[in-house]
């Protein structure tokens, strides 16, 4: 099957593209996406991969679903497109980073500059229909993104996990931690952020343990 996906993850990801469950589920995808609104739009559902190339991955984020509103998704986690109202979560990420790093208020809530820099913003689910949450779990893309997670902590060393709540952390079950630095904490939702997610300093541990190894840390601004 013919995936247009950034080259190296293509070539890394060769197998998962021909076996049965990732034929159904493009099945699937086609289908939602000729017949009803689903975000992000199709040319951005492998954008993660897109931004951020194999080769140059030093740390992964892991989310869940899209947002299911309007112009919002476009296949990053937590990411809204510019001139988008940050959602709750995105704005609690900002508020952590200005704590910890110091950093003034963000302009836009488009992570691409992260991306652009080696962080892989990675939704266990990369579609959605428009207003439902969760619509498109379970008909294949967890198990997509898990082979995904499974080729950088088998293949990489040294990256850097964020794993938020409950769902990232059991994503996260078969991490080597002692190849990979592991940060979690609760998820940066309203609903449990002041229960650990603010304080965490997550972002700064990250680069003080990428420069430690030599790699050059994230611009978090």
């Amino acid at each position: 099957m013919d995936v247009r996906i950034e080259g190296a993850w293509k070539a890394k990801l060769k197998e998962e593209f021909e076996k049965e469950y990732f034929i159904r589920l493009s099945e699937f995808v086609r289908s939602e996406y000729s017949s009803k609104i689903i975000y992000p739009p199709g040319g951005l559902i492998f954008n993660a991969f897109d931004l951020c190339p194999f080769n140059r991955v030093k740390a992964v984020i892991i989310g869940q679903d899209p947002y299911h509103g309007p112009g919002q998704a476009h296949g990053l986690c937590f990411s809204v497109r510019k001139g988008t109202e940050f959602p709750p979560s995105l704005k609690n990420i900002f508020k952590e980073i200005e704590s910890d790093l110091g950093y003034r208020p963000f302009p836009e809530g488009d992570l691409t500059r992260w991306a652009s820099q080696g962080v892989l913003l990675l939704n266990a689910t990369l579609t959605v229909r428009a207003h439902q949450a969760g619509s498109h779990q379970k008909k294949g893309w967890e198990e997509f993104t898990d082979s995904a997670i499974s080729v950088l902590n088998r293949e990489k060393e040294n990256l850097v996990f964020f794993l938020w709540g409950a769902y990232a952390q059991k994503k996260g079950e078969t991490i080597d931690r002692n190849r990979h630095l592991v940060l979690e904490s609760v998820h940066p939702s309203p609903l449990s952020a002041s229960r650990g997610f603010f304080g965490n300093k997550h972002f700064s541990s990250c680069n003080s343990y990428l420069e430690e190894r030599g790699i050059s840390p994230v611009d978090w601004h």
